[in-house]
């Protein structure tokens, strides 16, 4: 290494110019790079000697050497600097507070039926209201973030949800129908059809607009991923992203429960919604789009983000999404069908395994809550071990068409099993370990999904994102429907209990072993937004429809 002696700070920003001096004898200039540097052979008649221990002489005429060496033989001042992982505090806290609103209203559920009037099958509904809008607006979100930028995005969108989390506890509870309102009694036929405004359609509105808010939390969380950090580290910070929000969503049936039981439901949803304005402005005071543009970066964290990312163009503008290609390309059907069949079961999870417990394993209401909490947090631990798992597959030198393929397979098809052993249990706790379990496989293979579809998607991941992962609406909106039809058509047959829920795990098992299937099919080497050698010849054979070219 050579041993020049600065004479002046070696922190600043890239490019710069630094000068040395050598041996105390030539001055010599040396481009700083990113703050990155490296021994370069000097060409003759350059003598390069030992003047003193850990100091080198260079002898002969004044050059200038362009040298690149890693950030860490700089010393503590050209350490790469952590603001990635600050900025993965402020993401990991918006899907704590993500999952924390969205899934307190089933543990609210029972007291909001009780004071709203509200029947089991009208409360399906208000949940279905939400998956709604989650999936109409997320692709549409996440191209706004594309637009832009994702600082503007993310903090105007949690500022919206969080509103709507505050007016869910400011419902009340009245009934008008309409048709005696209007005077239009006669106009009716008497088939037992009311016409109403009330309690039911108010919290099904804001409930609709609170989905629309969340829906852009995610696929502007996986650009900001994408822009944030170096390949290597992706799916580090995908998976405690998941971890993170599963966190959430296991801290919000006990702490829901606490507040209900000490204040009432609807200060549940006025504490939770101010946090979500906390984090907005904490984040639109710190956070930039770009990490150059931030002054927490320094050069060799930055040189560091950047490694292995093709540098952008600049002509300014963001290229329109080839829309005709991408609906054609079939990663882009097979993810979002495996995110679908995810969905199927996550859903259950979140909104109807609380009930289960009480109605079919005959559990209290405050056990329900702790044993549901427990399986959402096995899948934050599942989500973290895949993200280790991913993090390993990325740096392995494994087939690629075939290496992350072959492990969603694995670990949702394992998820399948364990998940078909609940039913054999005796025990809540039992059923619920391996639920728990199950849980934790299928998230273990969501940051596998999140780390393919960041790579397939290009310059268009926040669209793209959005797009595959609002194909996971019908999933969802069909598992909270569906249960709540399948175990109510078991009560009117006279089944109770167990026997009356537990037929149903056939189901979510089939659905799982469907969508580890699906993963034997994507292949993660191939773009879903640029077509590879053979779709190019076949665009020119005219067998697919390209998009017009932007006008210049």
């Amino acid at each position: 290494m050579l041993g020049f002696q600065s004479t002046q700070l070696l922190s600043g920003r890239s490019p710069r110019e630094t000068r040395f001096q050598a041996d105390s004898i030539f001055v010599w200039k040396v481009r700083f790079w990113r703050g990155a540097l490296s021994p370069v052979r000097l060409p003759e008649p350059s003598v390069v000697s030992r003047s003193r221990p850990g100091h080198f002489a260079v002898r002969g005429p004044p050059k200038e050497v362009v040298t690149r060496m890693s950030p860490m033989s700089l010393g503590f001042r050209n350490r790469p600097t952590i603001a990635r992982y600050k900025l993965l505090v402020f993401l990991g806290a918006l899907t704590f507070i993500l999952y924390l609103d969205r899934v307190s209203i089933g543990q609210a559920a029972p007291s909001i039926q009780a004071e709203l009037n509200i029947s089991d099958g009208a409360i399906g509904w208000v949940f279905g209201a939400f998956t709604l809008a989650y999936g109409l607006f997320e692709v549409v979100t996440g191209a706004w973030g594309d637009r832009y930028g994702s600082r503007r995005v993310l903090t105007r969108i949690v500022l919206w949800w969080s509103a709507f989390t505050v007016l869910t506890g400011c419902v009340p509870a009245f009934s008008w129908r309409i048709e005696s309102w209007l005077g239009l009694e006669g106009f009716w036929p008497s088939r037992g059809w009311v016409v109403a405004f009330n309690s039911f359609a108010v919290l099904m509105v804001v409930r609709f607009l609170f989905g629309a808010g969340e829906a852009g939390a995610l696929p502007n969380t996986a650009r900001v991923v994408s822009r944030w950090f170096p390949l290597a580290e992706r799916g580090l910070a995908q998976g405690t992203v998941l971890t993170c929000m599963l966190a959430g969503a296991a801290a919000s049936y006990p702490l829901a429960g606490t507040i209900i039981g000490h204040y009432g439901w609807r200060w549940t949803f006025v504490l939770f919604g101010g946090l979500g304005v906390l984090w907005a402005g904490a984040f639109y005071w710190w956070f930039r789009d770009d990490p150059a543009e931030h002054s927490g970066v320094n050069a060799a964290e930055l040189e560091w983000i950047t490694s292995g990312i093709p540098a952008q163009s600049g002509n300014g503008g963001h290229p329109p999404i080839p829309w005709s290609f991408v609906l054609s390309e079939s990663n882009v059907w097979l993810l979002g069908g495996i995110i679908s069949c995810a969905a199927f079961t996550a859903y259950f999870y979140a909104f109807f395994f609380p009930t289960y417990l009480q109605n079919g394993r005959g559990m209290a209401a405050s056990g329900s809550g702790w044993y549901a909490g427990m399986v959402t947090l096995g899948g934050a631990c599942g989500a973290f071990f895949g993200s280790m798992l991913a993090g390993w597959a990325d740096r392995s030198q494994l087939n690629p068409r075939w290496k992350r393929s072959l492990m969603g397979c694995g670990l949702m098809g394992t998820s399948a099993i364990v998940l078909s052993l609940s039913v054999a249990c005796d025990t809540p706790i039992g059923a619920s370990l391996c639920v728990m379990l199950a849980y934790g496989l299928a998230q273990a293979q969501q940051a596998t999904w999140w780390s393919v579809v960041a790579d397939i998607s290009g310059k268009h991941l926040g669209a793209m994102f959005g797009l595959m992962n609002s194909m996971g609406v019908p999933g969802a909106v069909l598992s909270t429907v569906f249960t709540g039809r399948f175990v109510g058509q078991n009560k009117a047959r006279g089944l109770l209990g167990r026997d009356a829920w537990d037929p149903i795990f056939i189901y979510f098992v089939g659905v799982l072993a469907v969508g580890a299937l699906l993963w034997l099919f994507v292949d993660v080497t191939r773009s879903a937004v640029e077509p590879d050698e053979a779709t190019a010849e076949g665009l020119l054979a005219g067998k697919l429809v390209p998009e017009p070219a932007p006008a210049a």
